[in-house]
């Protein structure tokens, strides 16, 4: 399942559980281009539940489009990622020391409040949560 939902003008909120096959990982990131396309310096809150891999499909579907997924991602300045498996968190912050205009700051799923407010305000950058701050 991947849901996005759009709570003002400048954030998105994605929900993924389980995997995606093609189809879903094509309609996924449809969603996501159109969802985002008016925005810059965006927030988005991604949480993520029972992780699984996605198809060979799948990740050929997003090999394919990463011109435009990156052009996507360059439509935001901060995310907050979700999750209680801490390998996901650890890749995501990896991915935001990567992106030098993403910064990524990942959480267990039970510090919802904190991720909130770190997106929002960036309060609690050094309390809770994982940084992507490299050192």
């Amino acid at each position: 399942m991947f849901k996005i939902s759009k709570p003002s003008e400048n954030r998105l909120d994605i929900e993924l559980s389980g995997g995606l096959d093609a189809d879903e990982m094509r309609e996924a990131l449809e969603s996501l281009t159109v969802a985002s396309q008016d925005m810059a310096g965006g927030k988005m809150l991604y949480r993520i539940y029972d992780f699984e891999m996605p198809t060979f499909g799948a990740l050929a579907v997003e090999f394919q489009q990463l011109p435009k997924l990156f052009g996507v991602i360059g439509r935001f300045g901060r995310c907050a990622v979700l999750c209680d498996a801490s390998w996901i968190r650890t890749a995501a912050e990896i991915e935001g020391a990567l992106i030098p205009f993403l910064e990524i700051k990942s959480f267990p799923l039970a510090e919802a409040e904190a991720a909130e407010a770190w997106l929002e305000d960036g309060v609690g950058t050094d309390e809770g949560g994982d940084s992507n701050v490299p050192v």
